[in-house]
């Protein structure tokens, strides 16, 4: 996940010092806010001159025509437009360059996309948007499960409340950029904080609830009914590479391609004899429901092989959920 480092949120420093510092710590994008104010490409074109990091520009306005001919002067890599600030369809020239983004602060809906299909990103806002030190709404979470189902090709940024746990959460769920403002200047140094926005989890404050994939999203199979094609179309339709499994309504264990494959080779010289409940792994690594961060994290790491997935359970043996670490592991590499 790449951290773009907000601007204007250092407010000791003059602004060369904050750039310089921020290329000297290879941060990934320059965020620049623009809250109807055009002397920001004034800013814009010092910062040309100083490093040729990408920028990463949000405007909040309500004319964004204005704009335009500054974005044809000062082109950069990424713009975003507020969308509740929009008194109309938003129409980008298309000489201007750069990828294109739609911002939404959390009460906007994820439909409010679906005008802007052609944009290249969606900016979730997960605090309020122009102020510095906010705190991460979870109901975020699921918007960025939402969007990245009805459109898995298109980017998430976001931007607001990124701490070290938020950014480990974000990095799981396959977020392309985040944006850290107060976070990155506040603590001893840019570098110890990028440290913790990249590598580290501090003290949680989510539970896993807050993140995982609801079982409503999850693919399941009955244990009583399901059938080796049942068990295969639930994993294909699923995309993750595992169904769940529940027996009377109680989570009973976890089917897997890799358990799927095992099955297949243990039973090579009698496929057809092979009974699909002997795909099941009925011990997996599992996590309740209210536990943390660092509840999970320790887990893990107390385990001798690579884990790939967990189900979420609650105290009645019901599955809640599943945490995944595909994106985690693909945004590390």
């Amino acid at each position: 996940m790449k951290i773009s480092g907000s601007i204007y949120s250092d407010k000791n420093r003059t602004l060369k010092e904050t750039i310089l510092d921020l290329e000297a710590h290879q941060v990934d994008l320059l965020h620049v806010d623009c809250n109807d104010d055009v002397r920001v490409f004034d800013d814009i074109a010092k910062i040309r001159t100083w490093c040729d990091m990408p920028i990463d520009l949000h405007i909040i306005t309500e004319t964004p025509e204005k704009y335009f001919d500054l974005l044809r002067k000062h082109p950069v890599e990424y713009v975003t437009f507020q969308y509740e600030q929009l008194s109309e369809k938003l129409e980008i020239p298309a000489d201007i360059t750069g990828e294109k983004g739609l911002a939404l602060i959390t009460p906007t809906p994820v439909t409010a996309f679906d005008e802007y299909s052609s944009f290249d990103f969606v900016l979730f806002m997960a605090t309020i948007p122009g102020q510095s030190g906010g705190v991460f709404d979870p109901e975020n979470f699921r918007k960025i499960r939402a969007f990245k189902k009805k459109y898995p090709s298109k980017n998430v940024h976001v931007d607001g409340g990124v701490n070290g746990e938020v950014s480990f959460i974000l990095r799981n769920m396959g977020v392309h950029s985040s944006v850290s403002g107060s976070f990155l200047f506040k603590g001893a140094s840019v570098g110890h904080a990028l440290m913790d926005l990249t590598k580290r989890a501090i003290e949680s404050r989510f539970m896993i609830k807050d993140f995982m994939i609801p079982i409503e999203e999850c693919p399941t199979v009955d244990f009583g009914t399901m059938t080796f094609k049942q068990v295969l179309e639930a994993i294909d339709s699923g995309k993750q590479g595992f169904t769940l499994v529940e027996k009377n309504g109680d989570f009973e264990g976890i089917i897997s391609n890799a358990d799927v494959r095992k099955a297949l080779i243990k039973n090579f010289e009698d496929i057809p004899g092979l009974h699909v409940k002997e795909m099941i792994n009925s011990n997996p690594i599992t996590i309740d429901a209210e536990a943390n961060v660092d509840e999970m994290l320790l887990m893990v790491r107390k385990q001798s092989y690579p884990v790939m997935y967990m189900p979420v359970i609650d105290n009645n043996n019901k599955a809640k959920g599943i945490v995944t670490f595909i994106n985690l592991i693909k945004g590390e590499i």
